[in-house]
């Protein structure tokens, strides 16, 4: 099978869109999460959406299926909580290695399959790396500025399991998503490169921060060059940006990245910004217009969607995405 590094300078690869978007759909309840294994389970575990790849493995199966069919070339793994500092929300800390191989296997059986079906369009797994819960940067005590709920090393040691379990199940690269604080992001990267030099083998690593709202930074305070410069020590296959806003909101930050990195770039935003409710409403026709000035302005080479898009923006995206040549860096650093 071609490798991804082979495939990303043929053609724009098209990412998926959300996997919680769609688990919604399904309206699992509190049994449902459980299944057969949990029944007992002395604490709630109902919006635990990684436990679904070992009770619900038909389901996640089905999502990354559906986009797929809809044209995507890429699937995370149904991962984005699972290290023992996410899943301690759940008492679940001892199943993160299962977790994350169960999720990978369940993707990479699925890739496999379609890539059988058109071997011209090899599929591809992304390990799913979210940002955890807690931040590595700030105090989350108001009255304590030095009070850091998380550090480095515990960071490090939690997305090492997270990184092994997934490579083990079959993921063809990795993705760091999510970042709101690049601290978090750097301890995720080490773990990594500690695994790859372990292992003596090597994985595409993608990159994707989270411009948090119109003031252009992170959470933690970084613009797009610092956050840029802060993980370009090691070798990716992309950096980019997902979540917290929609296409339009994003496009000025995407300018600015692609304009300094030789890196690919990626981009996998909402669909559009959440209402009263905590809905996404952009239409998958809003979406593609908005994703098509992407593409004429060479800015991207990966392109997907993140909260609220489904395989119905996801299919409008990959549609006109075919019709463009992947971005070529004019970046002079």
């Amino acid at each position: 099978m071609p490798s991804i590094q082979e495939e990303i300078k043929k053609r724009i690869l098209v990412l998926d869109g959300a996997m919680g978007t769609m688990l919604q759909r399904y309206n699992f309840s509190e049994e449902d999460f459980r299944g057969e294994r949990f029944k007992d389970f002395p604490h709630p575990l109902k919006g635990n959406n990684d436990l679904l790849s070992l009770t619900q493995p038909k389901a996640i199966a089905e999502v990354h299926a559906a986009y797929f069919e809809a044209g995507a070339d890429i699937v995370e793994t149904n991962t984005f909580s699972g290290t023992t500092i996410g899943m301690a929300d759940y008492h679940m800390e001892d199943l993160v290695y299962e977790l994350n191989y169960e999720s990978a296997k369940i993707a990479r059986q699925v890739a496999d399959e379609f890539t059988a079906k058109n071997p011209e369009k090899p599929r591809f797994v992304a390990g799913s790396i979210g940002p955890t819960n807690r931040t590595a940067s700030m105090s989350p005590d108001v009255n304590d500025p030095g009070y850091r709920a998380v550090t480095f090393d515990d960071l490090r040691i939690a997305y090492k399991q997270q990184v092994e379990a997934l490579m083990d199940g079959g993921c063809d690269l990795l993705l760091v998503e999510t970042i709101f604080d690049t601290l978090n992001a750097k301890a995720a990267l080490f773990a990594i490169e500690e695994v790859k030099e372990e292992r003596n083998i090597d994985i595409p690593i993608m990159v994707s921060g989270t411009i948090t709202d119109a003031s252009g930074r992170t959470l933690s305070g970084q613009t797009v060059e610092a956050f840029l410069i802060s993980v370009s020590h090691i070798p990716l296959l992309s950096v980019g940006f997902n979540c917290a806003l929609g296409a339009d909101l994003l496009k000025p930050y995407l300018q600015t990245l692609s304009s300094h990195t030789s890196f690919n770039v990626s981009a996998h935003p909402n669909a559009g910004l959440p209402n009263a409710f905590g809905e996404y409403d952009e239409t998958p026709q809003e979406m593609q217009a908005q994703i098509k000035s992407y593409l004429d302005d060479n800015l991207v080479n990966i392109i997907g969607g993140c909260c609220g898009t489904t395989p119905e923006h996801i299919r409008l995206i990959a549609d006109i995405a075919k019709d463009y040549k992947p971005r070529v860096s004019t970046a002079s650093l």
